[in-house]
């Protein structure tokens, strides 16, 4: 009896933690428009992108979780907005540091979970337009400059809220609070979705503060889509993609993996992938952080992502003045004179043509594999298990150097000196 009941209770826990991995509400039926699958295919081009998280929270400089982790109380923390005056924001500079890491796309926060605006909406006086000295919209500039430069935006957009009433209320059960909040929510993404230009992705966070709360997805995502067809949707929900969701994505990890602890049981699928991470430890400016990521580390998760068929969306936070951190400028240009030599091997790829190597992953465009090898040997060559493929070539990068190898039924071995491997060695592969 004691052996059944145990295994009963196993069998609950399985199915409790396998349902928080499904959206648990009915979602029409999801036909994507062709602009809205070339949109798709142009963002698995891109593959490299600038995710900023700034807000009123930047004031505090301790992250974009102040709010929360301090205790502060809504009334209190809305005076940070007297104080939040950005005078050296320019939009252009911004836009010119992404573009020169070779990022070619940006995804900024228009409302954090701290429920302040960061452009002109009049569904909220908590606004950086209404409620604060400098009184002008920074998304605005940020488009036109996007626009200039070529550069695609999207909008971040927090579905959680811990200031306002009817959120609170709504989390608590009363369904005319939650229905109000839904509605605030659908007037923003209006704004956002009209006031703008054409914006390439809505991209939600905070669906985990409420996992088995009705969100009106169905109501939400027919909106954007009606509005914008082509506008792609990336919800940060740690569970399986949700039917209208364009693009998947991973918290702090590659696809397929769970070292942050976000992605436990979620199955990569086969939309797009991105895995998004940041610059430091925390997404919000803090000037307590010191823990800031190498060019070698970035350059190797931007890499290793691209191996595993997705993006990397890398985040800086601003400071309170609108200026990006010395140390994030320097690191991006550092990036961004990789790209420049390397680029090939990353934009336009396809990845997941092999599973990843102890010793670096393989991009693919049209005929030509790209082997990344990524960490140094003492062995005289490397193995590609598997690898089928007949091989026409092999050569370094840059073409100048032929490069032995052997095709075997069981894979094939590359013969390369590895032994010094400055961040990553790249060799090409023609295929016949």
């Amino acid at each position: 009896m004691k052996k059944i009941i145990i295994t009963a209770l196993l069998g609950l826990v399985a199915f409790t933690s396998n349902a928080q991995k499904e959206y648990g509400y009915p979602m029409p039926k999801y036909t994507p428009t062709e602009g809205n699958l070339q949109a798709r295919q142009e963002f698995q081009d891109m593959k490299f992108g600038m995710f900023i998280h700034w807000g009123v929270y930047s004031v505090l400089a301790d992250g974009e979780w102040v709010m929360l982790l301090k205790k502060i109380k809504g009334d209190n923390y809305a005076r940070l907005a007297d104080f939040f005056n950005p005078q050296e924001f320019n939009a252009e500079e911004w836009v010119k540091i992404a573009k020169s890491a070779g990022m070619k796309y940006i995804t900024i926060t228009t409302r954090h979970h701290d429920s302040f605006s960061m452009f002109d909406t009049d569904a909220s006086p908590f606004n950086i337009v209404d409620a604060t000295p400098y009184g002008k919209d920074p998304l605005k500039e940020l488009a036109a400059a996007c626009k200039k430069e070529g550069i695609k935006l999207n909008f971040y957009y927090s579905l959680l809220d811990w200031k306002r009433d009817d959120y609170k209320d709504g989390k608590k059960g009363d369904a005319a609070a939650w229905n109000k909040y839904v509605g605030f929510m659908k007037a923003q993404l209006t704004e956002l979705l009209t006031n703008y230009g054409e914006i390439g992705m809505i991209w939600f966070d905070g669906h985990w503060d409420q996992k088995e709360a009705n969100w009106h997805y169905d109501e939400i995502y027919s909106l954007i889509h009606t509005l914008s067809p082509n506008t792609l949707i990336a919800n940060n929900h740690h569970i399986q993609p949700i039917a209208g969701d364009d693009i998947q994505t991973f918290e702090r990890d590659l696809p397929g993996e769970n070292h942050g602890g976000f992605s436990d049981g979620v199955q990569v699928s086969q939309l797009p992938l991105e895995s998004c991470s940041t610059l430091g430890s925390k997404w919000g400016y803090s000037i307590y952080d010191e823990k800031f990521k190498t060019t070698e580390q970035l350059v190797h998760f931007l890499v290793n992502a691209a191996g595993k068929n997705g993006n990397l969306l890398l985040n800086v936070g601003p400071m309170p003045n609108g200026k990006i951190q010395p140390e994030f400028v320097t690191t991006l240009a550092e990036i961004g004179e990789w790209t420049s030599k390397y680029g090939e091997s990353i934009y336009g790829t396809r990845g997941a043509i092999v599973p990843a190597q102890e010793w670096g992953t393989v991009t693919k465009k049209d005929k030509t594999l790209y082997v990344h090898i990524l960490k140094s040997s003492q062995e005289p060559y490397i193995f590609i298990p598997e690898f089928k493929e007949k091989i026409a070539s092999a050569t370094t990068f840059d073409g100048k150097t032929k490069i032995k190898f052997k095709q075997l039924k069981e894979g094939t071995f590359i013969y390369a000196d590895t032994k010094n491997v400055d961040i990553d060695m790249i060799l090409k592969l023609k295929m016949k």
